[in-house]
């Protein structure tokens, strides 16, 4: 049986300052905790019930620090999902330097105030399929390790970097190295007949409110996803998780990137 003092350690890196304050996050699912184990994240706790641990193979568990049995009523005490699966793990953050001059020699997502968990999961799972590694975040976009951020990008953040930084101190950086920044706005190029090279920076904006007034003056390529229905009424945006994914592929669609 867990004890309490470690389902309420594990219950409070729901919070961002305990995660951030411990460099932990929280796991959830089968399938999510066995794509952990597989890529040798240091983990630091896995819990989970007998039957999922028993068939884990062997040598899948090397990079853990601690193992324990838990009942499905003891997950559902620490779970943030409905329905809690056979299995949780937490896990350490990885330690990323960003180096400006890499991210910007290729394809990058620069996210200007994305609020929303199941958008910024979405984007990352999008950049993972698309073979884009990093993603650079305004400070004030929602936390990568909210757990429904966690949830919604699907196992994507083993291949993506994500970093919070000054927006600006990228762009200027772009700027300096005659990088290209493309930003989605309403009166941009239709996306399908703007020219789009294999390096620069997508910038994607707030789900409400677009791209921030003092972030448009770095924007050198203006792009939008047009509008094929004629209908004035009814759907007049897309969400931005999935222009994300519209954009991304168009870009690797017209670059040089070949798919392995």
């Amino acid at each position: 049986m867990i004890s309490k003092s470690r389902i309420k350690y594990i219950k409070s890196l729901q919070n961002k300052k305990a995660r951030d304050e411990e460099r932990l996050f929280v796991i959830e699912g089968d399938k999510l905790v066995k794509e952990f184990l597989s890529s040798n994240v240091p983990v630091r706790i896995l819990l989970g019930k007998p039957e999922f641990l028993n068939g884990l193979l062997p040598g899948l568990t090397s990079s853990v620090n601690m193992i324990e049995d838990i009942s499905y009523d003891e997950l559902k005490q620490i779970s943030t999902l409905k329905t809690p699966h056979n299995a949780l793990a937490v896990v350490h953050m990885p330690e990323h330097e960003m180096i400006i001059s890499e991210i910007i020699n290729q394809i990058c997502v620069a996210l200007d105030f994305v609020q929303d968990p199941g958008n910024m999961g979405t984007i990352i799972r999008a950049a993972g399929w698309f073979g884009i590694k990093n993603i650079v975040c305004s400070e004030d976009c929602v936390d990568v390790y909210n757990p429904k951020v966690i949830q919604a990008s699907m196992g994507a953040l083993l291949q993506v970097n994500v970093f919070y930084s000054d927006l600006k101190k990228l762009f200027i950086s772009a700027a300096q190295n005659d990088i290209p920044v493309y930003g989605t706005l309403l009166e941009g190029e239709s996306i399908y007949d703007h020219k789009l090279d294999n390096k620069g920076i997508i910038l994607l904006g707030n789900e409400s409110k677009g791209i921030s007034h003092e972030l448009i003056p770095f924007i050198t390529e203006k792009i939008r996803i047009p509008k094929f229905s004629k209908s004035l009424e009814g759907i007049d945006s897309l969400n931005v998780g999935m222009a994300a994914s519209i954009v991304f592929s168009e870009f690797l669609r017209k670059s040089d990137c070949v798919p392995d």
